[in-house]
């Protein structure tokens, strides 16, 4: 059997980062977790580039902009819905989700999801590095992985 996986000590990828505005006390946390994990495994900095929007449903329209530009290897969504009030939190949570599905569906390189979709903040404060680890850093991992295993897959 040919095994065919990705690796973490490809350090020469490119990669776009959008991230939401909105909830920016932990979307700063999510990019933090991105930014570590690229750099830790010799990600340059320079070859990574950071675009705010406003909301989470900006995200995938840029994502795919991002994506056709030819000028990255992967992309990685981060933002925060958080439930509110209203039903808002639900509309926005699943159009966000479809979209970027779209978006990874129809590019060709990894688009990553690391939108959180939470209860309350004190949730999405966990998943940005306080309890849960940090979606951002996973996203980074996966970039990489998936950057790699791509190159491999296109030989």
């Amino acid at each position: 059997m040919n095994i065919i996986s990705g690796i973490y000590n490809d350090n020469s990828i490119r990669v776009g980062i959008v991230a939401s505005r909105f909830n920016e006390i932990i979307v700063s946390k999510l990019i933090d977790g991105a930014v570590d994990g690229l750099s830790r495994h010799g990600v340059d900095l320079d070859t990574v580039d950071l675009a705010w929007v406003p909301g989470a449903f900006e995200v995938p329209l840029t994502a795919q902009k991002m994506a056709q530009s030819g000028r990255y290897d992967a992309v990685i969504c981060l933002g925060a819905v958080i439930r509110g009030e209203t039903d808002h939190y639900e509309h926005v949570a699943s159009e966000v989700t479809k979209g970027i599905a779209q978006v990874a569906l129809r590019a060709d390189i990894p688009i990553l999801y690391g939108i959180l979709t939470t209860d309350t903040v004190e949730q999405a404060l966990n998943r940005a590095g306080l309890k849960a680890g940090n979606k951002g850093f996973e996203c980074a991992m996966d970039a990489i992985e998936l950057t790699n295993l791509f190159k491999k897959l296109k030989k």
